[in-house]
């Protein structure tokens, strides 16, 4: 009994002491209350004053962060989406055409402060490294200093939506933003994609303490830093951001803080107050303390022992009962003479029904447990592990790899011991992976990896022209605006009802694939003749036409279907594929909901045009490009007014071509940018040299309003060329608006802002431009050519001019008839009061040197 009572007594001494020390943390608390009230009244009134200052300040910053992301992703974007870099980049590497020709990195330090570019392929390795704008035999992860293995997997993974990864690491200590994106063909179907994962386009832009001071000031905030510790994220001027490997960083800047020199002043006076409330607590609770502990130390010694043996007892019964495997033990002849409580749970057998009789009745292998343990070294004590089976008590079989390994005793081998662990799932899940890597996660089709196969096996098999395989490239129209109007899911499941139809409309013995994003391949055998193929594909377009019901909305989309057919066209299943694609890219070109057989002369029409674009590419570099310019007249002064800027190209094999040949190319390629910038800044340095202050007109591209920082580079060639931005107008047509109005509105004013004219061209032709010439600010406006044909026997004709002059009198615009070739349509524009007229009758486009000789005569 003695131990019971000590332990009662040391009970009640220990709750003496907590009452005790609860009563004197009392007292204190009550003088620190005194002590907080009278502080947080004073921090109230500062905080009130900080608190706007370090919000906005906040704002700006996460803004200024934004804003340097958003431009390393669509740089990234750009090249790494771009046929040629997948062609000189990963196909085959060419340092020369990237480095040597700029048009991947050199040029990216300068111009973008993009401290780092790399291009790692498929094995890991850096195949093209440019650091601080010179070439680098220097690796990514070398140069980072970290792992980027999983970053480079995720931008592959990323690949098919063309969307690449960006972020924050952490290089050297400083943070660096980095953004990654797969190397991809992009829409061109002249690039062969090669088999095998795709090389990584890699940008690194190190924000380091010059770099991170200037972005603050770009955006007001002061002395804009690195964070020395990240516990100081908890002031309120900084900001946390997060690494793409999980650690994060932090920002930190300087504050305008009003309410400071309130604090300065009152908070010595109540830090004096706060520490001879802290003595007197301390003074209080030490003697407090001090008695405590000494009960404290008699209590804990009187349970120590008993509380350890008690803990050794549950480790071993958690352990044991928690695992999800389960434990067992047998005699020298496998009778089962232990099983865990954890046997019943996983198996669904009661334990009593198991014990004493055989383990190789309840799990099974390969050639009986029996037999596999007399393979066995009599006298082994080391672990063996083997895959086997059971009979679950639900009638389910469940795969197991059990472990085990001898019991010895005097005599030898008493027994086995060892765990069960259940690896159905795991067995399950190798086989999903297994369907996974050759078919198509959102519709269940067969992907590339499955076609590849499909298609060879059939080629093999030699087909004849009696006999022909049939390959159709089938791509969705308008399935663009599905996603941008109703979102990604609604695009999803589409797709997923596109597959089921295309699958009901094939018989068994044929193949759907998917390519990827809204393209798939169909694989057709016993079809004879191009009639056949025909009525299949009308029925594939009627099939896909017909409304997808989605949420209570009806959408329609289309599809344009490319033919290629072997053995006629070729008997390689790359080639089918490519010959495929460049029918289907045809059909596209007529129009749409539409096939297209494969003939030779098209892979002609695109090699041929592919040539083009890679030359256009580099005119610019190489000086190729001519300005040529056309004058413009006073109809009332007969005067030159102004000169409209026209590009030319003096091809080295093909000689001058016109902007007909190489425009549309130049839009859809992303080079109209560069091609207009060259123009625009030509133009300008070229208006200056001229005696008179005429107006010099330049044509923008609907492409420029989207993308191209078009307002920066219209102040780049003002500034440049010293120009009066009075003396520069810009001509756009009404397309310009038919995509984002709001967007080009704001953009417009921006212009008009800088004070240069701008003007419609080819008025008339489309179908809401009087909408346009009042809501948007326009001086000008260009009546369009096709009405100058049969103006002068022509009274509609002659109406039409004089309407829209009137009009464009009512709205305070300059009008401008282009296209005049004869001295009676000249006439009938001077009677209609046009005000400027330009064509062919009055001057020819000329080179600047002939314009400059035509104004001094």
């Amino acid at each position: 009994m003695a131990p019971v009572v000590e332990s009662f007594r040391a009970l009640d001494a220990q709750s003496n002491s907590s009452a005790t020390r609860k009563t004197l943390l009392f007292i204190s608390a009550l003088l620190v209350i005194l002590f907080v009230v009278a502080s947080v009244a004073l921090v109230q009134i500062a905080s009130q004053q900080n608190k706007q200052a370090i919000k906005q300040g906040l704002f700006y910053v996460e803004k200024a962060t934004q804003a340097r992301q958003k431009s390393i992703l669509a740089t990234v974007g750009d090249y790494a989406f771009w046929g040629e870099a997948y062609r000189h980049l990963h196909v085959q590497v060419d340092t020369d055409w990237a480095y040597k020709r700029q048009n991947l990195g050199p040029s990216l330090f300068p111009d973008f402060a993009y401290e780092g570019v790399f291009v790692v392929d498929a094995g890991g390795h850096t195949t093209y490294a440019v650091v601080e704008g010179q070439q680098s035999s220097v690796g990514a992860q070398q140069w980072l200093m970290q792992d980027i293995q999983p970053l480079i997997e995720q931008a592959r993974k990323q690949a098919e939506d063309e969307e690449p990864v960006v972020g924050f690491l952490l290089v050297g200590g400083q943070p660096a933003l980095v953004a990654l994106a797969a190397l991809t063909p992009g829409s061109d179907p002249q690039i062969e994609a090669v088999e095998g994962p795709p090389s990584v386009l890699l940008f690194v832009d190190l924000l380091g303490p010059q770099k991170l001071q200037m972005l603050g000031q770009d955006f007001g905030i002061d002395e804009l830093h690195v964070g020395e510790r990240l516990a100081t994220a908890q002031v309120r001027s900084s900001l946390v951001l997060p690494t793409l490997n999980g650690d994060p960083f932090l920002l930190r800047w300087h504050p305008a803080q009003p309410g400071d020199q309130l604090l300065y002043f009152i908070l010595p006076l109540l830090g004096l107050a706060g520490v001879i409330v802290a003595l007197i607590t301390w003074l209080m609770l030490r003697r407090a303390i001090t008695a405590a502990r000494e009960m404290d130390a008699s209590y804990s010694s009187l349970y120590a022992s008993q509380s350890a043996l008690a803990a050794s007892e549950a480790r071993f019964r958690d352990v044991a009962e928690a695992a999800s495997d389960w434990i067992w033990e047998t005699d020298a002849q496998l009778r089962l003479t232990y099983l865990s409580a954890r046997f019943q749970v996983v198996t669904g057998h009661a334990e009593s029904a198991w014990l004493g009789r055989p383990l190789d009745e309840l799990v099974s292998c390969p050639g009986g447990l029996q037999a596999w343990l007399s393979k066995r070294s009599l006298h082994s004590s080391s672990k063996d592990s083997l895959q086997g089976q059971y009979l679950a008590s639900d009638g389910r079989l469940r795969i197991c790899m059990f472990a085990l390994r001898h019991v010895e005793g005097v005599s030898g081998i008493t027994g086995y011991r060892g765990i069960v662990s259940d690896i159905t799932q795991e067995v399950e899940a190798r086989a999903r992976i297994e369907h996974l890597s050759l078919h198509d996660t959102l519709t269940g089709l067969p992907n590339r990896n499955r076609l590849q196969t499909f298609l060879e096996d059939k080629l093999s098999a030699l087909p004849m022209t009696g006999e022909p395989l049939v390959m159709l490239s089938v791509d969705l129209d308008r399935f663009k605006s599905v996603n941008d109007s109703f979102g990604h899911e609604t695009g999803d499941l589409v797709l997923g009802e596109v597959s089921q139809r295309l699958r009901v409309i094939l018989r068994d013995g044929d193949l759907v694939a998917r390519m990827g994003g809204d393209e798939f391949i169909l694989i057709v055998s016993g079809i004879s003749t191009q009639a056949e193929v025909k009525r299949l594909c009308e029925r594939l377009i009627a099939g896909i036409e017909q409304p997808f019901e989605v949420d209570n909305q009806s959408i329609f989309i289309g599809a344009s279907i490319g033919v290629a057919m072997a053995p006629a066209d070729t008997c390689l299943a790359e080639e089918l594929l490519r010959y495929a694609d460049i029918a289907l890219y045809e059909a596209k070109g007529a129009g749409r909901s539409t096939w297209c057989f494969y003939a030779r002369d098209m892979k002609e029409r695109v090699t041929e045009r592919q040539q083009l674009e890679n030359d256009l590419r580099q005119a610019l570099s190489n000086n190729e490009l001519r300005l040529c310019l056309q004058p413009r007249y006073s109809v009332n002064s007969q005067c030159m007014v102004a000169a409209e800027a026209l590009v030319r190209w003096q091809h080295p094999q093909r000689g001058l071509l016109g902007p007909d040949s190489f425009i549309a190319i130049a839009e859809t390629t992303g080079l109209i940018v560069p091609l207009s910038s060259w123009v625009l800044h030509t133009a300008c340095m070229e208006a200056m040299t001229w005696h008179e202050a005429l107006i010099v007109s330049v044509n923008l591209s609907p492409v420029e309003f989207q993308h191209g920082r078009l307002l920066a580079r219209v102040k780049s060639a003002l500034n440049d060329s010293g120009l009066p931005p009075s003396r520069l107008e810009l001509e756009l047509t009404e397309s310009v608006m038919l995509g984002d109005a709001e967007g080009a509105l704001v953009l417009m004013q921006d212009l008009k802002e800088l004070g240069v004219r701008l003007s419609m061209d080819d008025f008339g032709t489309g179908y809401s431009s009087l909408s346009y010439l009042r809501k948007f600010p326009f001086d000008g406006l260009k009546i369009d050519r096709s009405f100058m044909a049969d103006l002068h026997d022509s009274p509609d004709s002659q109406a039409i001019i004089k309407a829209i002059v009137g009009l464009g009198r009512a709205l305070s615009l300059t009008v401008t008839a282009e296209g005049v070739e004869t001295e009676q349509q000249l006439e009938v524009l001077r009677q209609c009061d046009c005000d400027e007229v330009q064509g062919y009758f009055l001057a020819r486009p000329m080179d600047p040197d002939a314009l400059r000789l035509l104004l001094q005569q």
